[in-house]
């Protein structure tokens, strides 16, 4: 079994390329030595605040519409426990355990910041669960993003408690015999404890990274399929051309022709072609550096709002132990999440929508000079016909998908929460959305690869001719008509799994810049 690496996180200052290393390689954590005694001196506010006979919100009161109802000091554990089970009314699938795992580190390391007000014991039940991967099972589906994630994160807080279910190795158990079998007793709750668990943004900022996570990865690989397809179409490199992108002075823009200069130089087939009529190529091919830029640039936008959420702290209220003040505000609010989830969704579908185009490119010999849809013998083969249209299937969903969540809000609470974000949401629909376009990109590579197969014994670049030979580790070229649909899933696979990012600089992955 290969080891896990321990990261030490510094609450406040975590690099998006750590949290990055949480999701996919399951790594463990631990938390930089200063938490302890933020978190400890924030709760002993909260115990002089009790022990004043202050009434304040979150710490002595009832929640939401609720907030004008004293509670006794001796119901305050009560309190706390009702909190969590009354908003553990999630539904739907299951998160992932590896999104589940990055939910308890982001919670982690907004409650190790010192102004939740709860005790040091809250934080080690939060580090003992990630070190023996007890994770709580939280259903995807209730949350719209105001009050914070309020349903996914009382069934973290539940399991923590002994309630609900939790899963260790993938067997899903009732969260109090999990609990003892890893060798943890249930929490029992102090006062603002259970409102400082379920409060913030931490499940919907951990979706939005995962889609964020996903949306680098096909980023490269939408580069690496759409040079091949310059080559199989033969199509030309001048519109690569670094002067051409200088002077429209797009960043993104300019760092993905780069990249398409670096793919095809040396390519033998781009030679042989030099003198060629014909005078401009199809936007999918030619404009690919300005709209894969643009998709670069408002992922790094995305990556800055994510990086800072994953850093804040976002439950209400807030405890500032200097002052011995509790504050309640909106820091829970995911408009930031939302609004950036949007944006990444727009890159995801585009990424997905210019493959697709480029596969219909392809198809059709009047454009591409292939035979008809890529394969010998069309008529009595259809060769890519009905992948394309896979293809189009795909990049249809994800035009619906990637209709902007934030601008939906339905009042809840009484209507004391009357404008809510939909983050959670926002951000989910993006592991779909990341989904069909690492199916789109693996439909281009195979018709791509098949598209440089026919120019043989002629060859593309040194670099595209190794992404041939990985293709063709894994799935022959066609000859005639087969059953194709685990072609196709071995190549989305490949797509997926990142093995593509090699061919290009790591200078374009958004998480690895933050």
């Amino acid at each position: 079994m290969t080891s896990r690496e321990t990261i030490l996180l510094q609450p406040g200052a975590i690099a998006l390329a750590q949290l990055r290393k949480v999701v996919r390689d399951g790594a463990f954590v631990a938390l930089d030595g200063e938490a302890r005694a933020l978190v400890t001196e924030s709760n002993r506010a909260v115990v002089r605040i009790l022990e004043s006979g202050r009434t304040v919100y979150g710490v002595n009161t009832g929640y939401g519409k609720l907030a004008q109802v004293s509670i006794p000091r001796e119901q305050l554990a009560e309190l706390q426990r009702n909190l969590v089970l009354s908003h553990s009314v999630g539904t739907g699938p299951l998160i992932d355990d590896a999104t589940v795992r990055l939910i308890l580190v982001l919670k982690l390391a907004s409650l190790a910041q010192g102004f939740s007000g709860v005790r040091w014991a809250v934080v080690e039940a939060l580090l003992a669960m990630l070190e023996r991967d007890l994770l709580p099972c939280i259903p995807s589906k209730g949350s719209v993003g105001a009050s914070g994630d309020l349903a996914p994160l009382a069934h973290l807080a539940a399991a923590l408690i002994g309630e609900g279910e939790v899963r260790i190795g993938g067997e899903r158990l009732p969260a109090g015999e999990g609990l003892k079998s890893a060798g943890l007793e249930p929490l029992i709750l102090g006062p603002k404890e259970g409102v400082a668990l379920l409060n913030g943004t931490q499940v919907s900022t951990a979706l939005a990274l995962v889609g964020l996570f996903a949306a680098e990865d096909l980023l490269r690989a939408g580069l690496v399929t759409g040079a091949l397809s310059v080559d199989a179409a033969m199509g030309s490199t001048t519109p690569f051309d670094a002067r051409i992108h200088a002077v429209r002075r797009q960043p993104g823009q300019s760092a993905v022709a780069a990249v398409f200069r670096d793919l095809l130089a040396g390519s033998a087939i781009r030679d042989s072609h030099l003198e060629c009529d014909r005078v401009q190529d199809p936007y999918s091919l030619r404009c690919q550096p300005q709209v894969m830029g643009a998709c670069l640039d408002h992922m790094i936008f995305a990556a800055e709002v994510f990086g800072r959420e994953s850093n804040a702290v976002s439950d209400n209220p807030l405890v500032f132990a200097d002052d011995d003040e509790v504050l309640s505000g909106g820091n829970f609010h995911g408009e930031p999440i939302a609004m950036a989830a949007d944006v990444l969704a727009l890159a995801i579908a585009e990424i997905g929508a210019l493959a697709e185009r480029r596969v219909a490119l392809l198809i059709d010999a009047n454009f591409s000079g292939l035979p008809p849809f890529l394969v010998a013998e069309s008529g009595i083969n259809s060769g890519f016909m009905m992948a394309h249209v896979t293809a189009a299937a795909l990049a249809s969903e994800n035009k619906s998908l990637a209709h902007p969540a934030s601008v939906d809000s339905l009042p809840t609470s009484a209507n004391q929460e009357d404008h809510v974000s939909m983050a959670t949401f926002a951000a989910r629909r993006l592991g779909d959305m990341a989904d069909n376009t690492a199916g789109i990109l693996g439909v281009e590579l195979l018709a791509a690869a098949q598209g440089i197969d026919f120019h043989a014994p002629t060859r593309s670049s040194d670099i595209l001719m190794e992404v041939l030979s990985a293709v063709r580790e894994r799935v022959p070229g066609m000859k005639r008509d087969r059953f194709m649909a685990p072609d196709i899933a071995a190549i989305k696979a490949l797509v997926a799994s990142g093995r593509l990012n090699q061919f290009v600089t790591d200078d374009l992955v958004p998480s690895r810049l933050r």
